[in-house]
């Protein structure tokens, strides 16, 4: 599904289109799964116009599993023609996905090296002692990623006081939280506000690399207030974790859309075009990086190159 996704969304980058990289990337996503043997509820999706639209059922049919997919996380990236776009996609049981409000979380998300060692209630200067510390490194040789919004102006004031290095990413932080998960990528933690459907995917992820994630609601409005405890989180303020938004075993596909840290984008050649994806599953505690060659014409055989 995240290949054929990201296979449609792709063919949109530096388009200036977002709305249509988005639409094609849900598309592609949708057209797969409809095809697949299984029963998936889309817990997190798309609009209710969308082909992923939230609480559809999609497949032809058989295990029932519940899903979250963001079929181009970072179309507005994709539009621009920036780094760091995936499609991804988590599965798991029934009532293993937390369905949350789409408004706003302070996160704090790490790797398994530093998993345990940091509180998203901790002063920022704390967390970067703390994950250079877990690291056996000095503050300023930690990379902290940040989605460079306005809202995160002061935290930015505070990276740097901190002695951290930082990275601002134009979008996309379930990316940045797989990454700062990875070793070899040099980034060690995601910090600030963003997305709170994003928080339950890239859980899934962190609980299959051994990371660790902390998030807390930021509404906005006392409806954002309402909206949560609509969904059933009876304190508002409190600090949850990964346990917290998703229960039990999940498997997470995620295919580069665009150039990143963690994976390659499409690459189209004549009558084709490549892949990478990372596929972890928790069950099975596995991470296997995959290098796909698509041949759109079935008839003529490619020249594949390594």
């Amino acid at each position: 599904m995240t290949e054929r996704a990201a296979l449609a969304g792709g063919r949109f980058l530096g388009s200036g289109d977002e709305g249509a990289a988005r639409d094609a990337g849900d598309e592609g996503a949708r057209a797969a799964l409809d095809v697949l043997d299984l029963e998936g509820r889309m817990v997190i999706g798309g609009a209710p116009d969308s082909p992923l639209a939230e609480d559809s059922v999609l497949g032809r049919g058989g295990p029932l599993y519940e899903l979250a997919v963001d079929s181009v996380q970072g179309a507005s990236v994709v539009a621009r023609g920036g780094n760091g776009a995936i499609s991804i996609l988590a599965a798991g049981a029934p009532d293993s996905l937390r369905p949350v409000p789409a408004i706003y979380m302070k996160k704090l998300a790490v790797g398994a090296v530093a998993n345990g060692r940091v509180s998203l209630s901790d002063p920022v200067a704390t967390t970067i002692r703390s994950v250079a510390d877990a690291y056996g490194r000095n503050p300023g040789d930690i990379t902290a990623l940040v989605l460079d919004r306005d809202r995160h102006e002061d935290l930015i004031d505070e990276l740097r006081r901190a002695g951290a290095r930082i990275k601002l990413i134009a979008d996309g932080d379930i990316t940045a939280a797989m990454s700062a998960a990875i070793r070899g990528t040099n980034n060690h933690l995601l910090i600030g506000i963003g997305g709170a459907r994003e928080a339950v995917i890239a859980a899934a992820a962190l609980g299959c690399l051994g990371g660790d994630i902390q998030v807390q609601f930021w509404p906005r409005s006392r409806s954002d207030v309402r909206l949560i405890e609509e969904y059933g989180f009876v304190d508002t303020e409190a600090v949850l974790t990964g346990p917290d938004l998703v229960r039990g075993h999940t498997i997470v596909v995620a295919t580069g859309i665009s150039n990143g840290d963690l994976l390659q984008g499409v690459r189209y050649f004549e009558d084709g075009a490549r892949t990478q994806s990372i596929v972890l599953c928790s069950r099975c505690n596995i991470v296997r990086f995959v290098d796909t060659t698509h041949n759109f014409t079935p008839s003529r055989r490619l020249a594949v190159r390594l």
